[in-house]
């Protein structure tokens, strides 16, 4: 990044290579649409580009860019109205091999995730799958550190009982009995 901001514009390359495919994954886990979500991350380094002098030196690269993801975001819903949908292709892009219940449970989990609050959502996105450190999360967020170990550990309870909510509206041939005990192996140990 300290090559974009003195001006190697061709260096955005490497970190095109290197997030594009985090930020779709953050954008697409947040609202459910690959075009929309390809289109944000056209615009976050579009962004990086435009706002590179803006970047200081010994600033967590991560936070920063996320911190502008999440402004392409609200500038997106400021211009366009909000509206979450359930796309089956957003499921994540490696399925388990082994069996449809998986794969179902897969689909159920990104569902309880979809139907979960913005902000709750936003933090286990962070958190759990694009995996960034709490601290950095709290940076992006401006809060305290204890307030994000809150927030993640309330946000993985709601989503744990959402998944079970959705779970139990599925016959008993459709959805194996060990489904809603999978949640926090695949998202931490906290619920």
């Amino acid at each position: 990044m300290l090559q974009v901001r003195n001006g190697a514009g061709e260096m955005l390359g490497v970190l095109f290579d290197r997030y594009h495919a985090p930020l779709h994954n953050f954008y697409s886990k947040l609202m459910g649409d690959r075009a929309v979500s390809e289109d944000l991350v056209q615009e976050v380094f579009l962004k990086i580009l435009r706002y590179r002098e803006s970047y200081r030196p010994g600033t967590p690269f991560r936070a920063w860019i996320y911190q502008i993801a999440r402004n392409a975001r609200i500038d997106y819903f400021r211009k366009t109205p909000r509206q979450v949908t359930f796309d089956p292709e957003m499921l994540p892009p490696v399925l388990p091999k082994d069996s449809a219940q998986q794969n179902q449970e897969a689909a159920l989990l990104h569902r309880a995730l979809m139907q979960m609050p913005e902000e709750k959502r936003e933090v286990l996105v962070l958190a759990r799958f694009q995996e960034l450190k709490y601290e950095e999360i709290a940076q992006l967020l401006g809060c305290e550190l204890n307030t994000v170990k809150t927030r993640v550990h309330r946000a993985l309870r709601e989503l744990k009982r959402t998944f079970r909510r959705l779970e139990q509206g599925l016959t008993a041939s459709e959805s194996g009995p060990a489904a809603a005990n999978n949640i926090p192996r695949r998202l931490g140990n906290e619920v």
